[in-house]
């Protein structure tokens, strides 16, 4: 495994990313309630849906033109990892929703190489403020070596929310992989500051930055 230092971000300071679903951790209404069933569902990667939210992707990608350059034969997938090291042998979450990916035809094959090599906080039971920061998340994250190249890598987590783990995850393939093009894709995206959101689903296309301090996240 490759070694990190204590620094910051610095080769990935823009991350286009991509997600389907909405998930409102307070937002009042029957759409807020069922984006947080949802998430329920999306983090125990329960095997009767995820085929269902893989396929809605899918059916988005190819009937409405969503997503150009996120999937193909050509991508590999990624599957980010959560914030406590993995046993070997044993899929976590994302790496659930990469399979399903795979399995519906979204990319050509994945590669799960990227590891958690210390734990992190959770961010959803963490108090506002101690969160894990990019930087500590980029101290905690590795790649493993590969002799391949890949063109077009792509991150897939459940949710997304500032985009602090994606970011970190980018940063560390770039080491890695410096001539890939890399990308991200979290099934969900969060609405916190929402107090009611309209859809379930909203397929969106947007961008993770790096401000210098933080990761930013539009839309």
């Amino acid at each position: 495994m490759s070694s990190r230092t204590s620094r910051g971000p610095a080769l990935i300071a823009d991350l286009a990313f991509g997600a389907c679903y909405l998930y409102s951790p307070h937002g009042r209404g029957s759409i807020a309630s069922g984006s947080r069933l949802l998430r329920v569902r999306l983090k125990t990667a329960d095997p009767r849906w995820l085929p269902q939210y893989a396929a809605r992707v899918r059916a988005l990608a190819a009937r409405s033109g969503r997503y150009p350059g996120f999937f193909g034969p050509q991508v590999v997938i990624v599957p980010v990892p959560g914030s406590q090291p993995q046993a070997q042998g044993r899929p976590w979450v994302a790496e659930c929703i990469a399979a399903e990916f795979l399995r519906q035809g979204l990319a050509g094959r994945m590669w799960s190489g990227l590891r958690r090599i210390r734990p992190v906080r959770k961010s959803a039971t963490a108090p506002q403020g101690r969160r894990p920061s990019v930087r500590e998340h980029c101290q905690t994250l590795t790649a493993e070596s590969c002799a391949e190249q890949f063109p077009l890598l792509l991150l897939v987590d459940d949710i997304v929310s500032k985009g602090r783990t994606l970011l970190a995850a980018a940063d560390t393939l770039r080491q890695a992989f410096p001539a890939s093009d890399i990308r991200a894709f979290a099934v969900a995206r969060t609405m916190s500051l929402v107090d009611r959101i309209e859809h379930l689903v909203a397929p969106c296309e947007g961008h993770i930055r790096w401000d210098g301090s933080d990761a930013v996240r539009e839309p």
